[in-house]
């Protein structure tokens, strides 16, 4: 597996780690992915994504150990990723637009202005049908994946930061500042609420019914969606929490959290004695100023996935007729340059002309390793 952390100076870092060997994280590689601050990373069984606020999402392949690409449809910082299996990503910004993209192409396959202001969160369902967004108009909207469409708006009396749906499905969480809203699916109404004392930067469910919270200090808190009392609080980091990350690994319920004090730290929570303070794993000193975080698992052999159904083949040709591919690339590898992407209102780039240094690029970009 490997820890990918994003950060301020604009590096991308990766480190190997292996449960059978103690899990001490290995430095894999470090990358200066981007020309500003990393905002946003995303993972799934191939690729590692990173968004940024030089308007950019970058691609790159974990398998290969190379960057695959860049995608440039957005005039905006990227403020969130996220995959649906292998198939499908989403994509938000601060121009108020998600996109839709086919990973095996990268092609956009839908373009929705979503909201007046920036979108700051979006969530998929597990069963990809469905997803949510927040954004800075003090809205809450349900789209529709299979048709591509806006299905529901709820008005919030403030502007919610982050939003996250349980692994069921069957409840999904709203942010705003320093309260969680927990809402049920099936009444769309709120049956709960949390309230912390610092502005929330980062939720994460580690089941359907436990969530695990981080904020502007160093603690980490568990708390029971259900009953909304704490489980379990712990001091994790010397300084504020930027992203936490979790999965389930040979028994193990493991949480990662990365921090802004430069350290990535993984946790061994043990479900059935969740009043006691998760163990320490290992931890690993970036110094830098972490800001996102994720764990690229090769799920082939390790995870099961979430099959790609209707969302899958529904939208998956429905690409407007003037839009085009979004992607520098030449075959498996992209490539862009300042001059090609310098209009904003026209930024894509014919692969056929990148051919030539497309093949000559390809040699000097793989990962920069660590070692």
């Amino acid at each position: 597996m490997e820890l990918v952390g994003g950060c301020y100076e604009q590096i991308l870092f990766g480190f190997a780690v292996r449960p059978a060997e103690n899990w001490m994280p290995i430095p894999d590689f470090t990358h200066h992915a981007h020309t500003a601050s990393l905002s946003a990373v995303a993972v799934n069984n191939r690729y590692v994504v990173t968004g940024s606020r030089d308007e950019t999402i970058q691609i790159y392949d974990m398998k290969k150990k190379i960057e695959h690409g860049a995608l440039l449809h957005h005039n905006g910082t990227i403020t969130c990723l996220e995959f649906y299996g292998n198939a499908h990503l989403l994509s938000g910004a601060e121009d108020g637009l998600i996109c839709i993209w086919d990973t095996k192409r990268w092609e956009c396959l839908k373009s929705i202005k979503a909201h007046k202001g920036h979108v700051t969160s979006l969530s998929i369902h597990p069963s990809g049908k469905l997803a949510l967004s927040v954004g800075t108009d003090k809205t809450l909207r349900t789209w529709n994946l299979v048709e591509g469409r806006s299905a529901f708006i709820k008005n919030l009396k403030q502007n919610a930061h982050i939003v996250k749906w349980s692994p069921s499905g069957e409840k999904y969480v709203v942010v705003v500042t320093n309260k969680v809203d927990v809402y049920k699916l099936e009444t769309a109404s709120v049956s709960g609420a949390i309230t912390t004392e610092k502005r929330i930067s980062s939720v994460r469910f580690i089941t359907d019914s436990v969530l695990a919270i981080a904020g502007d200090d160093e603690v980490i808190r568990l708390y029971d969606c259900d009953s909304q009392k704490c489980l379990c609080e712990f001091k994790a980091h010397e300084n504020r929490i930027k992203d936490i990350y979790s999965f389930e690994k040979e028994g193990l319920q493991v949480i990662i959290t990365a921090s802004s004090d430069g350290y990535i730290k993984l946790w061994n929570l043990e479900l059935d004695k969740i009043q006691d303070s998760p163990s320490l794993l290992c931890e690993v000193n970036t110094k830098a100023r972490l800001t996102c975080l994720a764990v690229w698992l090769d799920r082939t052999s390790e995870t099961k996935e979430n099959p790609d159904n209707a969302a899958t083949s529904s939208y998956g040709n429905r690409v407007n007729e003037d839009e085009q591919p979004l992607i520098t690339r030449k075959k498996k590898v992209c490539w862009t340059d300042d001059s090609e992407k310098s209009a904003k209102g026209d930024r894509q780039v014919t692969p056929k002309k990148r051919k030539s240094e497309g093949a000559q690029q390809k040699k000097k970009t793989k990962l920069q390793s660590s070692k």
